[in-house]
């Protein structure tokens, strides 16, 4: 297995947990979900940051940018779900 899909699982695995940890409640899935989350949130904040001219260099701006981004797709999935329930 290549080293960068690695990488990408292991931040996408921590962004998910620091996110559900930060936004307790109802949220979907197990650890697989929560990785897919964590990794979908680091995509999302690497194209905001390109977007921005930022760049993510280190260890702890990953993290934290993939975090934010993480919590911001629960967020956004929070709001969808409970439109739906209304």
């Amino acid at each position: 297995m290549d080293r960068s899909i690695i990488g990408w699982l292991l931040i996408g695995l921590v962004a998910g947990v620091l996110a559900k940890i930060l936004l307790p409640g109802r949220d979907p899935g197990g650890i697989v979900v929560t990785i897919l989350v964590g990794m979908a949130g680091a995509f999302l904040a690497g194209l905001v940051a390109h977007a921005l001219g930022w760049t993510l260099v280190g260890g702890w701006k990953n993290y934290a940018a993939a975090t934010a981004g993480a919590v911001a797709l629960l967020a956004l999935y929070r709001v969808i779900t409970n439109r739906r329930t209304r």
